[in-house]
C-alpha cells in the first residue's frame, strides 16, 4: 500500500429541468469538469436523478470516489407554478380570519383590467380557516395569554376534516414566538399526523399577510419535497455510491444562492422554490466573472421556461420580494424573473385569430412533435428544427428529430394565419424572441438600468438560440456562451457554498436606536446561524457570518436592504449603515435626504446569513492555437435566415464543432457552432469569438477585443 488514493474524488452536480436532466462532475484533484445530459423523467424526478448519476459515472471511469451530490430541483416551483395545492389549514389570531381574503390591492397588467379581473382564489378557503384569542403586541408583550382550548379544538376540528397540512400565523408572533410554538405543541398532541409549519420558524418579519402566504406555501410544498429529497436520499444511500460506507453528503439548491443539506431542508422547504434557476444564474455569473465581465445578464432558457437575471459586480441581484405564480413569498432569493418561452413553448392561434406562443408547453412528456414522441402540437423547437438552426438530431446522435412532421404541424398553424411554413416559423421565433426581451427589459429599464450597458451570458438547451436577435431588439454589447451552456445551472451547483438566512424584524428610528438591543439580536441571529452551520458539519473557524439590515426612510412602506459591517454594533458602526443607506437609496431611486433634517431614517429588520464555503471549481482556461477556426468545420446544411437588410431565405451555412474552437478563433455569420446539449446559430451581420476562457462571445459586424 502506498497510502495514495488512487480513485477520482469527485463532486457531482445534477439540475433537473423540465425535459433534460443535466449533469456535471468536477474531479477536485485536476479541476477537471466531465459533463452530460439525461431525458428527465417527469412520473417520477429521481428516476432521471439516478439515470445521471450512472451516466457521468460512467464516463469517468476507472474507480471513482464521490464526495457530494448538489441537487437543484423543481419539485416545489412546479407544485407552485401548477396550482397543485393540496387542502390546507390556517389557524390565526382571533379577529384575522379573513387576512387572505383583503390581501393587497394589486391588480395584475395595471388598473385597465381592472373592471375585468377576478381574485383569485385564496390559497387556503374561509371555511378551512380556524382563529384561537391571545395577543401581543408589536414589542412581543402579552396582552392577553393565548387561549389554549381554542387550539385544542382546531386541531381536533382539522383532525376530522382529514386536513393534514396546517399554517399557523399569529399577530406580531414575529417579536415573540411562544404563543405560535405553544400552538404547534397542541397540534401535535391533538393531530399528530399533521404537518405543520409556523411563521416565527419560515419568516420572522412583519407584514402578517405575506408572513402568513409565506408560511401556507411553506406548508403546502411541504409533504412534497420531504417525499422527493427523502426518496433520491434513499436511493442514493441504498446504491452504494460513497462506496466506502459513508453516507454521501447530498445537498439541495436554495433560492438564495445557497445549498443545504437534504436533511434540514425537508424542514424549510419553501427555500427551494427557485432551486434550479438560482443555480443557473449563479453558474453564469462564476464564468462572466472569471471571463471579466462583472455587468452581465444571465439567460436560461430551458424546455418550459426562460429564466433572466441581473449580475453586477460578479453576484446576482438579491430580493425578499418574489412571487411563485400567485403565491408572493418574501424569503431571500436571486432575483429572477421567469418567462415561458422554452424550447417546448407550444405555438397556438388565440380565438382573435393572432400567433401566440406559451407559456404552456409540451414538455418532456410528449414533448416537441419533432421527439417523434407523440407530440402533436407545434413548438418553438419545430420552428428552430424546421429552419435548420438545430441539427437533425439532439445529444449528439442519441435523440434525433423528426424534421418532416415539424414542418407538417407548422404548415398547420400557418395555414390558419395564411402565411408560407417558414414565414410561420419565424413568427413564432421572432415572438419567443420578444418575451425574452420583455422580460429582460423588467429586470433592467424597469428598474432603472441600461440595459445597452450590459453583456448577456446564455446557456440552457435553447438559450442561445435567439441571441443574436437578442443583441439587436435591446442593443446588447454582446453575448457570451460558455462552455457546455446546456450544463451551466449543474455547475452552478458546484460554485456556491451552504447558506443559511435569519431575521428579525425591531422597527426603531435611526435617532432613537437601542444598540445594545441591536447588538443582542445579531448575536441571537448569528447565534442560530452557527448551530445550523454546526449541524452541516463545518468547524467554527470556518463559520462566516454576512450582516445586512433593511432600512427606509419614516413613512415609507418599503425598505432597502445594505450591508452591515463587521465588528461591534455601535454608535460609528450605525452611522455608517444609515450612510450606506442614503447612497443605496440614492442609486436606486435617484434622490435621497441625508440632508434633511426633517426625514428620518427608520430600521425595519435586521438579518444574518450563516455561510459554510465550499471548495470552488478553479476557473480552466483552454489553450490557445492559430486561431484558424477552419480546423472544427463539420460540414454544411440549409439553414433560413430572414434578417433584416438581407433576402429572406436559405443559405448555406457552414456548420461549426465547438469542442475544436480554441481561444482567439474567429467565425463570421452565417454559421452554426454546435456542441453537446447546445447550439448557437451566428446570423448574417454577426460575428463570434473565442476568449481566452474558451467562450463564445457574439457580436454584432466584426467581434470586438476584450
Amino acid at each position: 500500500m502506498t497510502g495514495q488514493r488512487s480513485a477520482r474524488r469527485v463532486r457531482i452536480g445534477i439540475d433537473t429541468g423540465g425535459t433534460f436532466t443535466d449533469v456535471v462532475a468536477l474531479d477536485e484533484d485536476t479541476g477537471e469538469l466531465v459533463t452530460t445530459k439525461t431525458p428527465s423523467t417527469p412520473a417520477d424526478p429521481a428516476d432521471g436523478f439516478m439515470d445521471g448519476v450512472t451516466k457521468v459515472v460512467g464516463l469517468l471511469g476507472g474507480a471513482v470516489e464521490i464526495g457530494s451530490i448538489s441537487h437543484g430541483t423543481t419539485v416545489a416551483t412546479n407544485q407552485l407554478l401548477e396550482d397543485r395545492i393540496d387542502r390546507l389549514g390556517f389557524i390565526t389570531t382571533e379577529g384575522y380570519e379573513f387576512v387572505l381574503e383583503i390581501a393587497r390591492q394589486a391588480v395584475p397588467d395595471g388598473y385597465g383590467n381592472s373592471y375585468f379581473w377576478v381574485k383569485p382564489d385564496r390559497i387556503v378557503p374561509v371555511d378551512l380557516v380556524r382563529t384561537v384569542g391571545g395577543r401581543l403586541d408589536h414589542t412581543g408583550a402579552e396582552i392577553r395569554p393565548l387561549d389554549e382550548q381554542q387550539a385544542a379544538e382546531a386541531a381536533r376540528w382539522f383532525r376530522d376534516q382529514g386536513v393534514d397540512t396546517i399554517g399557523v400565523c399569529l399577530l406580531h408572533s414575529y417579536a415573540d414566538p411562544g404563543h405560535e410554538r405553544r400552538v404547534r405543541d397542541i397540534l401535535r398532541a391533538e393531530h399528530p399526523g399533521a404537518v405543520v409549519s409556523i411563521s416565527s420558524e419560515v419568516l420572522r418579519e412583519y407584514r402578517e399577510y405575506e408572513r402568513s402566504m409565506t408560511t401556507l406555501v411553506d406548508a403546502a410544498v411541504k409533504p412534497r419535497v420531504a417525499r422527493y429529497v427523502s426518496g433520491i436520499r434513499d436511493r442514493i444511500d441504498a446504491s452504494g455510491t460513497a462506496g466506502d460506507g459513508r453516507r454521501l453528503p447530498f445537498h439541495i439548491m436554495k433560492s438564495n444562492g445557497g445549498v443545504l443539506s437534504a436533511e434540514e431542508v425537508v424542514h424549510q422547504p419553501i427555500t427551494t422554490v427557485l432551486s434550479g434557476p438560482a443555480a443557473g444564474a449563479l453558474g453564469a455569473a462564476f464564468i462572466a466573472r472569471h471571463a471579466g465581465f462583472d455587468r452581465v445578464l444571465t439567460l436560461d432558457g430551458g424546455g418550459t421556461s426562460t429564466d433572466v437575471s441581473v449580475v453586477v459586480d460578479g453576484e446576482p441581484s438579491l430580493t425578499t420580494e418574489g412571487s411563485i405564480g400567485r403565491f408572493p413569498s418574501k424569503i431571500p432569493m436571486i432575483d429572477i424573473v421567469t418567462v415561458g418561452a422554452g424550447g417546448g413553448s407550444v405555438a397556438w392561434i388565440s380565438p382573435e385569430g393572432t400567433l401566440k406562443v406559451g407559456p404552456r408547453s409540451a414538455g418532456a412528456d410528449p414533448g416537441p412533435i419533432c421527439y417523434g414522441n407523440g407530440g402533436t402540437e407545434p413548438t418553438i423547437t419545430d420552428a428552430h428544427a424546421m429552419l435548420g438552426r438545430i441539427p437533425p438530431h439532439l445529444l449528439g446522435g442519441e435523440i434525433p428529430l423528426d424534421v418532416a412532421a415539424a414542418r407538417e404541424g407548422i404548415t398547420k398553424v400557418a395555414d390558419q394565419l395564411s402565411l408560407g411554413p417558414e414565414q410561420a416559423a419565424t413568427g413564432i421565433l421572432e415572438i419567443s424572441a420578444w418575451n425574452q426581451a420583455n422580460a429582460l427589459r423588467q429586470i433592467t429599464v424597469q428598474r432603472g438600468l441600461d440595459v445597452r450597458d450590459f453583456h448577456m451570458a446564455t446557456f440552457g438547451g435553447s438559450g442561445s438560440l435567439l441571441l443574436c436577435r437578442l443583441i439587436d431588439i435591446l442593443g446588447l454589447a454582446g453575448v457570451i456562451v460558455p462552455r457546455d451552456p446546456g450544463n451551466v445551472s449543474a455547475f452552478g451547483l458546484l460554485t456556491v457554498d451552504v447558506k443559511n438566512d435569519y431575521v428579525q424584524t425591531a422597527v426603531a428610528r435611526h435617532a432613537d436606536l437601542d444598540l445594545d438591543r441591536l447588538a443582542g439580536i445579531y448575536a441571537a441571529l448569528a447565534g442560530r446561524a452557527a448551530e445550523a452551520l454546526d449541524s452541516e458539519g463545518f468547524a467554527r473557524a470556518e463559520h462566516r457570518y454576512d450582516r445586512t439590515a433593511d432600512l427606509r426612510y419614516f413613512g415609507q412602506a418599503y425598505e432597502v436592504r445594505v450591508p452591515v459591517p463587521d465588528g461591534p454594533v455601535d454608535a460609528d458602526l450605525a452611522e455608517r449603515v444609515a450612510g450606506a443607506f442614503h447612497d443605496a437609496h440614492l442609486r436606486l431611486y435617484g434622490y435621497d435626504f441625508r440632508d434633511d433634517p426633517n426625514q428620518q431614517v427608520e430600521w425595519v429588520n435586521l438579518r444574518v446569513s450563516g455561510v459554510g464555503p465550499i471548495r470552488s471549481p478553479l476557473p480552466q482556461e483552454p489553450t490557445a492555437r492559430d486561431g484558424d477556426a477552419s480546423r472544427a468545420l463539420a460540414g454544411e446544411r440549409e439553414v433560413y435566415f430572414d434578417d433584416a437588410g438581407i433576402p429572406a431565405g436559405h443559405r448555406t451555412t457552414p456548420v461549426y464543432r465547438r469542442r475544436d474552437l480554441a481561444p482567439g478563433d474567429r467565425i463570421t455569420g452565417p454559421a452554426v457552432i454546435e456542441e453537446f446539449g447546445s447550439t448557437v446559430p451566428i446570423h448574417p451581420g454577426f460575428a463570434a469569438r473565442i476568449d481566452r476562457s474558451g467562450n463564445i462571445v457574439v457580436t454584432t459586424g466584426t467581434a470586438r477585443e476584450r
